[in-house]
């Protein structure tokens, strides 16, 4: 499927290398580009803890780990259709100021889950949740009631 032009997708959950939908990017033929960062404008939560979502917000944003990857332009409806529901395409500011199509939630998806802006990050969610698993406690990231 690479035989056309290409676009900059960023992820920030399960398509990030080795998590488990990376398969769905390189089954369309797209290839990592670099690791970087949101601008300081997004917020994330933990949906059942299988998925991030992140949104864009006014306020309590910070910069979001992801992964920036080059796609065949055919490839992103095929990308889409296989995420999760909730989740949508759209255009994220990065931290150096350019703007990439990437993987954004919609405002319902997020209602009455657990925020996880704090760590700024899956992995690093994924990787104290663990943690915190293997110990035997919880991991708290923030008041669950907050407005979306």
């Amino acid at each position: 499927m690479t035989s056309g032009s290409m676009v900059l997708l960023a992820v920030n959950g399960t398509l990030m290398r080795g998590l488990d939908l990376n398969a769905n990017l390189v089954s369309v033929g797209a290839s990592f580009v670099r690791e970087t960062e949101t601008a300081p404008v997004y917020r994330l939560w933990s949906i059942g803890d299988r998925h991030p979502a992140m949104m864009r917000s006014e306020t309590g944003g910070a910069a979001i780990a992801l992964e920036v990857w080059s796609v065949p332009t055919e490839g992103l409806a095929v990308i889409l259709q296989n995420e999760p529901p909730g989740l949508c395409i759209g255009k994220i500011q990065l931290v150096d100021g350019t703007e990439v199509l990437g993987v954004l939630a919609e405002p319902i998806l997020c209602e009455g889950q657990r925020e996880i802006t704090s760590c700024k990050g899956w992995r690093t969610y994924i990787s104290e949740l663990k943690a915190s698993t293997d110990e035997g406690r919880s991991v708290s990231h923030g008041d669950t009631s907050r407005d979306v």
